[in-house]
């Protein structure tokens, strides 16, 4: 299973860690929204992360839905203040050099 190559990085990795293993592949978890409750996924609400994949699965508790609103809460303790994003490019201290997509794009569409 590959997950459990994925997984042996709980026990490398230091800090706040959290281990979510989907139901589905990384393709079927992205293009289902979470309203669409196709998926689920298991996670120990815990935080254990037991050296043996085997028995971190056999105590995770499965959560119907999609992976996506645990992450984005997870996310969000890390993300620090939210700001608007800009409405023009530069600012103060970094002028724009060109229009997007830049000189240095080889090849443009069209």
């Amino acid at each position: 299973m590959p997950w459990k190559t994925a997984y042996e990085s709980t026990q490398i990795l230091s800090g706040d860690r959290t281990f979510v293993l989907g139901a589905s592949g990384h393709i079927a978890g992205v293009i289902n929204p979470p309203a669409k409750m196709k998926r689920n996924f298991w996670v120990h609400t815990d935080g254990v992360l037991d050296a043996d994949p085997e028995k971190w699965f056999s105590a995770a508790e499965k959560v119907p839905g999609s992976w996506w609103p645990t992450w984005h809460e997870w996310l969000a303790r890390y993300a620090g203040e939210q700001v608007d994003a800009p409405t023009s490019a530069g600012n103060g201290e970094f002028s724009v050099i060109e229009p997007a997509p830049g000189s240095y794009v080889k090849e443009k569409a069209g």
